[in-house]
């Protein structure tokens, strides 16, 4: 079985290449490339078809976030980003979130949870880095937030599991709370997933806040 293809994208080369010398000892993990700044990373990435590109933020030429959104927006259902970055302000995790990220970590983050992270984003979850928490989503869709949307075409268990992921459920919390098994869970989040045009889980949480599913924390 091929292994995850990884872009790296980071302006600092000694960064590019702890992190590749990293990878290369990890079976599961192929380097496909490396790119300077956000530029690259675009281009790249359409050259080389990697399933997760780990982005920095701040980069010569363009930034992440804006390569990020370039990334989403032209291919749905390419390459997911993980950013990472030595930077954990809010407006970054904003930035990020709005340009369609799926994953979010520091880099003073030990190293195998870099490694998990890449991971579960290529699984198509999302990750948020401990520290970076999701008070963040919810602040994101707070503030003089307008009227709920109104809740699409979903039923009414769509609805309860989407309440769930709103809250950092899990989903085997959620089969649990729900009394239902892991694989309906699964199911249900796929089902969710396409109904709300949605790219991955942290996608979901907001869109269950911005409906009105899960109140944002006082």
């Amino acid at each position: 079985m091929s292994g995850i293809r990884v872009l790296l994208a980071d302006d600092q080369p000694l960064v590019r290449s702890g992190l590749r010398v990293l990878m290369a000892d990890t079976p599961d993990l192929e380097v496909v490339g490396e790119a300077a700044n956000g530029a690259e990373a675009v281009r790249m990435s359409a050259e080389l078809a990697p399933d997760v590109v780990v982005m920095d933020i701040r980069m010569p030429e363009m930034d992440g976030i804006e390569a990020t959104r370039r990334l989403t927006a032209a291919a749905p259902g390419g390459a997911r980003v993980l950013i990472l970055t030595t930077f954990d302000e809010d407006e970054h995790v904003y930035g990020a979130l709005r340009a369609g990220a799926s994953g979010f970590a520091v880099k003073d983050m030990a190293l195998d949870d870099i490694l998990a992270a890449v991971r579960v984003v290529a699984a198509g979850d999302a990750l948020i880095a401990p520290g970076v928490t999701r008070r963040l989503i919810a602040d994101f869709v707070a503030g003089p937030a307008p009227a709920p949307e109104r809740v699409p075409a979903i039923t009414g268990r769509e609805q309860e599991v989407l309440t769930l992921v709103g809250r950092g459920r899990s989903n085997s919390e959620i089969a649990q709370d729900l009394f239902i098994t892991v694989a309906t869970t699964k199911s249900h989040v796929a089902r969710l997933l396409t109904k709300l045009d949605a790219r991955d889980r942290v996608q979901l949480v907001i869109k269950a806040y911005e409906m009105g599913l899960v109140a944002p924390p006082q």
